[in-house]
């Protein structure tokens, strides 16, 4: 049966009650999911104890997003719904919203089950049986058991190119009878005007009327939900185009910055977060831009998420929209460079078309920092060339900035007022200093000038000394950092002088952060129990301090707690990614957050600082409890190398391959800089 429905289209986000309620209960000890070949995770729903039990994981492709949610009740079926999202197509919102919503404004859908096609075998109506388990391996799946003796096996999936997504439903006869199917055909559509026209949302099937299983077959068809622009034509990727689009992609990220470890948690959740950095990238009008998503965030490019954390990731997984979508971020800034003073806006959403918002949240030095990294790491003189007016008018406008004290006013942090940050706050100051270390590189590398080179160099100088002297403090009997001036509380980004190689108060800092302010979900935003929420947290702030804290030297302290909280985030009650925040946000799957976590390895563990456009300098940490690692198919500088770490006694053996061929080959004593000079292709 063909019906026509006209549903409505909802701003919604999910709010997953066993998220919401990760602090109420004690969950974060809870461990559900279990490793499949480094490259899956297993959920055994046939044993499952802990139940009813709720999750939701974000997927993306260039023209659509979808978060899904699952419950899984105490008697092991499930329901499933889609918030299915197409981040290009921008709605009107009515005169009393709120001034956010504009930046909120997709078309976008909210689905149950009850959109699924009515299927009958045996003159009864078939369900999905229990789960017998749940897969996620760069696609979502559920197996569910034998029903009427039927097996069915759900999969959801984005299309990587078109604005669809997918249900693809395999329906397998493990009877020893032929089995004659029926499957309702339905087609929902619904048509609104938007901003750039006329929507319409069409939710269809691919399904046979009729069908019949001998035993042992199995039948497949797709439920697709897409959208359309005025009169474009009908999509015509089915599930078997849209999977292999997808396996195509997994493949590329797969094969690309691989991390092997001797423990299994870090390898699995590093590839998993090479897959959620990589698949959040959008068709826009500003070209391919990377953008965070959690039901919030598409089609967009923000100083920090992009500028700062994702885009100096892509040049090391070598993923070519990666490194696209980053230098489109970077250019967007470029163009929009105030003219007549002023700061940057701090985000261009919609496309570029809104921008976004009034305060100055040290933008400069986010922007400043993320693309001198990126502009060294891609290894492309042009590339740099192009990004070195927007590096140094950063770089400029930070420095117009400075107070009496030789560090950086700004009117907040990246955290946008949440909590107070005082005139000059730490976090500015130390990405300015980053930034001027990175850009003395980058100007040495683009023959600059000794004058120029200097210039920075003597301003990092007079900037590690004045973060000392203004934020240095005593707190909670710790020698570390106050946030800003006559602040009181230790705040998560005192990790950031550690980052940026300052190391002045490593020991106190190391302590408050693995400490003080340490909990189960990670570091918390401040150790201040008159905080509304005094466990907030932001996981950026986490995966900061394990970059910060490897880089420092501190391997087993680190280990130890990236081992627990991984083992949370990709096994736990909300995988299988790093989150943003909570309660803010309610733990989304916010794709910068998983190149941070990628970076906690190539900047931390690795200690890789690109000093040229093929030169870099290491210094590796090797953990206790390992005998050696391996980082392989490392992109960055416009190359292909491995690097390869063993114990050999008390020192380290470091191997450095490019191309397959050896290009260091030493040992030495653990915490030495090692410089490396790639050769490129032509070895």
């Amino acid at each position: 049966m063909k019906k026509t429905v006209f549903l409505p289209i909802f701003f919604y986000f999910f709010v997953s009650q066993t998220v919401a309620g990760a602090q109420q209960e004690d969950l974060t000890s809870r461990i559900f999911w279990q490793i499949r070949n480094q490259d899956a995770i297993v959920w055994n729903v046939s044993q499952e104890q802990n139940l009813p039990h709720d999750d939701n994981i974000e997927m993306s492709g260039e023209n659509v997003a979808a978060i899904i949610k699952y419950e899984i009740d105490n008697t092991k079926k499930v329901r499933i719904t889609r918030d299915v999202i197409f981040p290009q197509l921008r709605i009107f919102i009515k005169p009393y919203d709120s001034k956010w919503k504009k930046y909120r404004a997709y078309l976008r859908g909210r689905y149950s089950d009850d959109i699924l096609p009515v299927i009958v075998s045996d003159q009864k109506r078939l369900e999905p049986g229990q789960v017998d388990s749940v897969r996620i391996e760069g696609v979502l799946r559920f197996f569910h058991k034998e029903y009427g003796g039927l097996k069915i096996v759900r999969t959801f999936l984005p299309s990587m190119t078109e604005r669809l997504f997918v249900e693809k439903w395999e329906i397998k006869n493990v009877s020893d009878k032929p089995k004659n199917i029926s499957i309702g055909k339905t087609e929902l559509i619904k048509s609104q005007e938007g901003i750039k026209g006329n929507y319409r949302i069409k939710i269809y099937s691919d399904a046979k009327d009729k069908i019949t299983l001998k035993p042992g077959r199995k039948y497949e068809f797709g439920i697709y939900f897409s959208a359309y622009l005025n009169n474009e034509p009908e999509i015509k990727q089915t599930f078997y185009g849209a999977e292999k689009e997808r396996q195509n992609f997994l493949n590329d990220i797969h094969e690309n910055l691989v991390l092997i470890t001797p423990d299994p948690v870090l390898n699995t959740l590093f590839y998993f977060s090479k897959i959620r950095a990589a698949e959040s990238i959008y068709k826009t009008k500003m070209g391919l831009v990377h953008s965070p998503g959690g039901g919030r965030y598409y089609a967009g490019v923000w100083a920090n998420d992009q500028c700062e954390y994702s885009g100096p990731f892509f040049p090391y997984l070598g993923y070519k929209k990666g490194n696209t979508a980053a230098l489109n971020a970077y250019l967007m800034f470029k163009r929009n460079i105030p003219s007549k003073g002023g700061h940057f806006w701090s985000s261009f959403e919609m496309e570029g078309d809104l921008t976004c918002c009034g305060a100055d949240r040290g933008d400069a030095a986010m922007i400043a920092f993320g693309a001198s990294q990126f502009a060294l790491a891609k290894g492309d003189v042009k590339i740099a060339e192009d990004l070195w007016p927007l590096i140094k008018w950063s770089l400029d406008y930070c420095d117009s900035r400075k107070n009496e004290q030789g560090v950086i006013n700004s009117d907040t942090d990246e955290m946008e007022g949440r909590i107070s940050t005082g005139g000059a706050n730490l976090a500015t100051s130390s990405l300015y200093y980053g930034a001027l270390v990175n850009s003395a590189n980058l100007a040495h590398a683009l023959n600059k000038g000794d004058d120029v080179v200097n210039k920075l160099i003597n301003q990092a100088e007079d900037l590690k000394n004045a973060i000392e002297n203004y934020f240095g403090a005593d707190i909670e009997g710790l020698k570390t950092y106050r946030y800003f001036k006559g602040h009181q509380y230790l705040r998560h980004w005192i990790c950031l002088p550690l980052v940026m190689g300052i190391n002045n108060r490593k020991e106190g800092t190391l302590e408050a952060l693995f400490t003080k302010l340490w909990t189960p979900n990670g570091i918390k935003v401040e150790f201040n129990p008159n905080l509304k929420e005094p466990d907030l947290f932001w996981d950026r702030g986490t995966l900061y301090a394990f970059r910060g804290a490897f880089k420092a030297g501190a391997k087993d302290r680190a280990l130890e707690k990236l081992k627990s909280y991984s083992r949370v985030r990709l096994l736990g009650f909300h995988v299988p990614y790093v989150v943003e925040a909570w309660p803010e946000g309610n733990m989304a799957h916010l794709s910068a957050e998983s190149a941070l976590f990628c970076r906690i390895f190539t900047e931390g563990l690795l200690g890789i600082v690109p000093t040229g456009f093929k030169s870099f300098y290491m210094i590796p940490r090797l953990p206790s409890e390992w005998d050696q690692y391996r980082l392989e198919h490392i992109r960055a500088l416009n190359s292909d190398f491995d690097v390869l770490i063993k114990r050999k006694g008390d020192k380290i053996h470091i191997k450095v391959k490019e191309y397959g061929n050896i290009i260091f080959d030493e040992t030495v004593s653990e915490g030495q800089k090692i410089d490396i000079v790639l050769k490129g292709q032509n070895l």
